[in-house]
Formats: structure tokens, sequence, C-alpha cells
């Protein structure tokens, strides 16, 4: 029994004339009844009974057209599935983000996206933290994530490549003292009253541990943002000062409410895609994360 017995066959079926699918086949009506005997040969049933006008399906032979018909129907889907995997069209691609990445690093990757590949869809799954983007990459929830690069103990399971590495800013008041330095180093963030960074995110951390380890704990407020856009705006109300990573967006958005002093003395933050197998990702998959990185360079 083969693909091409079954097809024929479920022809037959449909046309009940051996002749008329013959014509369509381009074949002899000999080639199309040898299908149907190979099939009767191997179920040890009758499948056609033949009539003065043509042949119609016996018991057996429609029960076996079923059968066929619906996984005919099934591997044809999943070929074309296949298609779209091998040539990038349609299909689609399930990115796990933070909660403003798409504003501050995809908005404009995505428009150009959609108008390339209209047939792929995009679907995102916001997470609190890098970490989780992490979690429900490894579970298989997601093809892609956009994450604040791990060291590699905390990255098992995954590969990850850079996009960018992110200087840090410090968000003022034009009317704060601080507004009038053109930067700041390190060691001058002593002299604010940091918007403590989001809690359990890599980015947060590494600030923590950054300030604690070489001795600048900013004077004590109880303000604390739970993202970097967050932080933003609560230094724009006059809270306090936020330190965030240099992302592209946050320049758009800042306005005239708040000033952005670059700091140098802390080790820049990579942020970028990690995929379980990047190897194993779909062209979809993979032509998106590539159109990302390329708008990205251009900012």
């Amino acid at each position: 029994m083969t693909l091409d017995d079954l097809k024929v066959f479920v022809m037959v079926c449909e046309a009940r004339n051996l002749s008329a699918v013959a014509r369509e086949m381009n074949c002899t009506q000999s080639a199309v009844s040898q299908h149907v005997r190979r099939l009767e040969k191997e179920v040890g049933l009758p499948l056609m009974e033949r009539r003065p006008r043509g042949v119609v399906p016996t018991p057996a032979g429609r029960v076996l057209r079923r059968a066929a018909s619906d996984s005919l129907t099934a591997l044809s889907e999943g070929l074309r599935l296949l298609d779209e995997l091998r040539t990038g069209r349609g299909g689609g691609v399930v990115i796990a983000t933070g909660a403003t990445t798409i504003r501050n690093f995809l908005g404009p990757a995505i428009k150009d996206f959609s108008r390339a590949f209209p047939e792929v869809g995009l679907e995102f799954h916001t997470e609190r933290s890098s970490g989780r983007c992490l979690d429900v990459l490894r579970a298989g929830s997601v093809d892609l994530a956009w994450v604040t690069i791990a060291p590699v103990d905390d990255a098992q399971g995954v590969e990850q490549r850079p996009v960018v590495s992110l200087d840090w800013v410090l968000a003022v008041r034009p009317d704060d003292p601080l507004a009038r330095e053109t930067a700041l180093r390190a060691e001058d963030l002593a002299r604010t009253r940091l918007i403590r960074p989001p809690a359990g995110t890599s980015s947060g951390r590494q600030v923590e541990h950054y300030l604690g380890e070489h001795g600048l704990p900013a004077r004590a407020t109880t303000t604390r943002a739970t993202d970097w856009d967050t932080a933003l705006l609560l230094a724009e109300l006059g809270l306090g000062h936020a330190l965030i990573p240099a992302v592209p967006g946050l320049f758009g958005q800042s306005g005239d409410g708040v000033r952005l002093i670059p700091v140098s003395g802390i080790p820049s933050l990579d942020v970028g895609w990690a995929a379980r197998q990047w190897s194993a990702l779909s062209p979809s998959a993979r032509e998106f994360a590539d159109t990302v990185t390329r708008h990205i360079a251009d900012v």
C-alpha cells in the first residue's frame, strides 16, 4: 500500500469512473485499476463494485475512503505547514519579552517585518523579568526571548546572542541641581536619591550589586519602580533620580519633563535574543530576530 494508491483510490471513489480518473492523471485505465487492486490485496477485501455506468465503493471501500480522506487532508496540511517553516511564508513566531520591550526595542522592526511577511503571525508573551522569559523559553512555550544577557550558569538550556550594549543614564527633572551636569561618574551617584531599580530583574540586580560593591549607597528613598519606563515617569514627577539603561525608545519619550545624563563607570548592560537552539528555529523566527537586530544596529 502506497500513498499514491490511497490518493488514486479516493479519486476513484469521488469520480466513480476509472476512465475519468485515468484522463485526469494522464495515464491508462489499467494503471488506475492496478492501484485499486493493490489496496484490495493489502486489506483482503473487495473495495470497488462495478456498475453499468462505472464503479462504487463497497462497504469496506467506504470505510477505507473515509480513513484515507481524513489522513490525506491531515498530511496535506502538515506538508503545507512544513513548507511555511522551510520558506518562511506563513506560520507564526512566539516571543517572550519584558514589559517595555516592544515600545523600546521592537516597535519599528515589528512594522517592517509585518509588511514584508504579512502571512506570519506574531505572538508576544509579556513576562516580568528576563529570568521568567528564559523559563518559558526552556519550557517550549515560545520560540524566542528578548532578554538581558545572563551569565552562562543562569542560561543553561538556551543559546544567547547579544544584540546591543546599553550604557547608563540618570533621569532627573530639569529643575534638579544635578540637571546642570553634562555627565556623571559612578561615584556621583552617592549624591542621588535613587529610585530603586526593578526588583528581581537581572538589570536591577546588576545596579544594586555594583553600587554596594563600590560603597555607593544612594540616599534612602522609599520609591521603587517595577520597570524602566515607570522609573522614568517617577523621576519626571520629582520622586527621585532614575538610573536606567539608555534604551533607544527612552530618549524619544523623555521630552521636556526630564533630562537624561550619561553615567560613566558602570558596566554596560548587554541585551539581545535567546533561543533553545538557533539551528532549530523556523525561517520566520530567524528572520524576525534578524529584522530586530538590523533595526537596532541602525539606531
